[in-house]
């Protein structure tokens, strides 16, 4: 099978920038893709940016507690980044121990570990995996937007996939093209990000390098690999670096203790999106993480 075979048409239905989105991207969205500037640790922003080592984003819950595992809150994360200005929340100082960025001529990505319990990630969670796509077409988050200016000016990338821990976290974002949706494959969602996204996750140390294009995960020659084979393979080496440049750290001059909002009423919780628009379904973060926990408790035993 080759790169260009599992390659999907290009069409999308919107493409935006910041300025010009509208409130909500998707119906049964949580948050807000209008986000302004500055920052607030009640934001409901669901959107990211993965721009250089020290200006990202990655998906988290909005809300702390044993509730917020990825697995029950993936429909409804909220962007948290390192650099002010986004309208988002941001990751507080300290809270990663290690990053690395590395621009290829086809995808952005970050990698790297900390102690993510800090942006709401439950203890000994394992994580899951955050897209565009999502199993309806609406991406988890539900409306979630991913931009870069890594490329040029700042740009959306339609094709992108986070996955975080409470540890671990990775995400990649890639330029549109018909390579696209295979070097941002989606389907691995159990794999985990050091085999979806080979690369540094060294603690300690933050770098930004130039890269290769690697290869598509689950890609391999004529074959493609599927969750649930017999055999699963490994990873693909992580494609080779250069030009890097360190830095001892990232920060913001956020501390940890202010970092973190234990209120179940949101700001942006609820769905509006002008004179036509209607809410439906749970609009507090808190309604919609027990939906959310239902749902996947109902289909537990299931196939």
């Amino acid at each position: 099978l080759t790169l260009s075979s599992v390659a999907l048409a290009q069409t999308y239905s919107a493409t935006y920038l910041p300025n010009n989105t509208p409130n909500i991207t998707e119906e049964g969205q949580s948050g807000t893709n209008q986000c302004g500037s500055g920052h607030d640790q009640n934001s409901m922003c669901q959107n990211v940016y993965v721009n250089s080592l020290d200006d990202w984003c990655i998906f988290a819950p909005p809300q702390p507690g044993p509730g917020s595992a990825i697995k029950f809150t993936e429909r409804i994360e909220v962007a948290w980044c390192t650099k002010d200005g986004h309208g988002t929340r941001l990751i507080p100082d300290g809270s990663i121990t290690g990053a690395h960025f590395v621009q290829t001529p086809d995808y952005v990505q970050i990698t790297g570990v900390g102690d993510l319990t800090k942006i709401n990630i439950p203890a000994g969670d394992e994580g899951g995996e955050l897209d565009p796509h999502g199993a309806d077409g609406n991406g988890n988050p539900i409306g979630g937007l991913v931009f870069s200016s890594a490329f040029g000016s700042l740009a959306q990338m339609h094709e992108w996939t986070n996955f975080v821990d409470d540890t671990e976290f990775c995400i990649r974002a890639c330029k549109d093209g018909p390579n696209a949706p295979a070097l941002c494959q989606h389907i691995y969602d159990v794999m985990g990000c050091e085999w979806n996204m080979p690369g540094n996750y060294d603690a300690g140390s933050f770098d930004r390098c130039l890269g290769d294009t690697g290869e598509p995960m689950g890609v391999y020659g004529t074959s493609t690999f599927h969750q649930g084979d017999p055999s699963t393979p490994d990873a693909h080496p992580a494609p080779p670096t250069s030009s890097c440049t360190t830095t001892n750290t990232i920060a913001n001059g956020l501390a940890a203790s202010a970092s973190v909002s234990n209120t179940s009423s949101v700001s942006g919780a609820t769905i509006t999106g002008g004179a036509s628009a209607t809410a439906s379904g749970p609009t507090s973060v808190s309604e919609h993480i027990s939906a959310s926990a239902n749902d996947v408790s109902s289909m537990s035993g299931s196939g």
